[in-house]
């Protein structure tokens, strides 16, 4: 069986901000793709590291002790038990990698965290 899927124009055409969707799964993980603009939360992932790979736009993560400015074809791996807060000051495309337990916006829940039901929506 092959599907090929372009995670780019995938994200392009989500309509919800930090809404991610699951696009793929690849053993214990999901590969999840999101349109993003503004601030999502502080928050961390206490057992699960977390993949930013920046299919269009500009990413800044802030971290408690740094901050990293991510561009188009770059990648970061938040580790786990790390605060983090995602911002776009404009509209960014971005791939996400993380293991299929861990949580949209981790030990926090606010008005933008999806549940894993939302992120298994079709697209």
């Amino acid at each position: 069986m092959s599907n090929a899927a372009s995670p780019r124009q995938i994200a392009a055409s989500l309509t919800e901000l930090w809404s991610p969707r699951v696009v793929a799964e690849l053993d214990d993980s999901y590969v999840k793709v999101a349109k993003v603009h503004g601030t999502l939360a502080w928050h961390s992932h206490d057992d699960e590291d977390e993949l930013f790979f920046i299919l269009a736009g500009r990413l800044r993560i802030e971290m408690e002790s740094d901050t990293v400015e991510l561009g188009e074809g770059e990648m970061f791996v938040v580790p786990k038990g790390v605060r983090h807060n995602p911002v776009a000051e404009q509209e960014c495309l971005l791939m996400l990698i993380e293991r299929k337990s861990t949580l949209h916006t981790g030990n926090v829940v606010t008005g933008k965290t999806r549940s894993l039901a939302e992120q298994l929506r079709e697209v």
